[in-house]
């Protein structure tokens, strides 16, 4: 039950990796990676959940083993990675299911939401914003790039394409760093260091305003429909803060928020207590 199978689906030309594990049949769940990682942070996670879910975790376009095409021949926005992602469900079958987002996950999933309430059985956010209010002073260098898309604001921003900046998202905010393996961020840092891949990062970086403009929409999605809701929380992320969390039951009163002691990938450190909110959130 929690043999993973690694696939690709061509979805309308486009490769897409993902990883599948569970029984066909069972209750159907979408797991959406952030920045700068790929469905291998799910690789503690999906053995867990396996045996009850059917569970399938794609890689992002411009990530991981999916296609990365030029920016001359795909333009890297969220609405057009939403879209990939959109049809990657229809054509692998997955008609209903709840959806696990975390990070740049968020914006995409909650475009799906958007777009197919009908079609979303519950979300689980894991660090994954809708309310400004959840938004760090970590943003400021990004915030003026949305501002002013001047060169130098562009270029101010390689530093967080680093190894070093993605080795401290990884442990900022962990009390045993030593409990981190180093085997995601060095993954992530290697993906980040193709020819082209920075300059696609920054491009999101520019459009992640849309995302936040969007965050009107999504929150009257929240009060609309309802869907059952999971917020499972590294309280300490240096980027998306406590108060985003909190925020969901602003629209949502029967949402569940919990809080993990770690940082921004909590998957590395508290990967079987989140697997364990989420089996008894989603079976309840």
């Amino acid at each position: 039950m929690s043999t993973i199978a690694y696939r690709n689906a061509d979805v309308d030309g486009f490769r897409v990796f993902y990883r599948e594990a569970g029984r066909a049949g069972a209750p159907k769940l979408l797991l959406l990676h952030g920045f700068p990682s790929s469905s291998h942070m799910f690789r503690d996670l999906i053995p867990l959940l396996a045996g009850q879910f059917h569970i399938v975790a794609p890689d992002l376009p411009g990530f991981g083993q999916s296609d990365m095409p030029e920016r001359e021949r795909f333009t890297y926005s969220f609405e057009n990675i939403a879209a990939v992602i959109d049809r990657f469900t229809e054509v692998i079958g997955f008609d209903r299911f709840a959806v696990y987002v975390f990070d740049y996950g968020a914006p995409t999933g909650f475009r799906l939401a958007l777009k197919h309430p009908e079609r979303i059985t519950a979300i689980i956010s894991q660090n994954g914003n809708a309310y400004e209010e959840g938004l760090s002073d970590g943003w400021n260098p990004i915030r003026a790039y949305w501002q002013d898309a001047s060169p130098a604001n562009r270029e101010a921003l390689r530093a967080m394409l680093t190894y070093e900046t993605t080795v401290w998202q990884y442990t900022h905010g962990v009390s045993d760093t030593e409990s981190i393996s180093p085997d995601g961020y060095t993954l992530d840092a290697h993906y980040l260091d193709r020819p082209g891949a920075s300059e696609i990062q920054l491009d999101l970086f520019r459009d992640y305003r849309n995302n936040v403009a969007l965050y009107p929409a999504f929150q009257e999605y929240f009060r609309t429909h309802r869907p059952p809701f999971l917020a499972v929380w590294g309280k300490n992320d240096p980027f998306f803060l406590p108060p985003g969390a909190q925020a969901f039951q602003r629209d949502m009163p029967d949402a569940v928020v919990r809080f993990f002691d770690t940082g921004h990938f909590a998957l590395e450190t508290h990967a079987a207590e989140i697997a364990e909110a989420i089996s008894d959130f989603l079976v309840r």
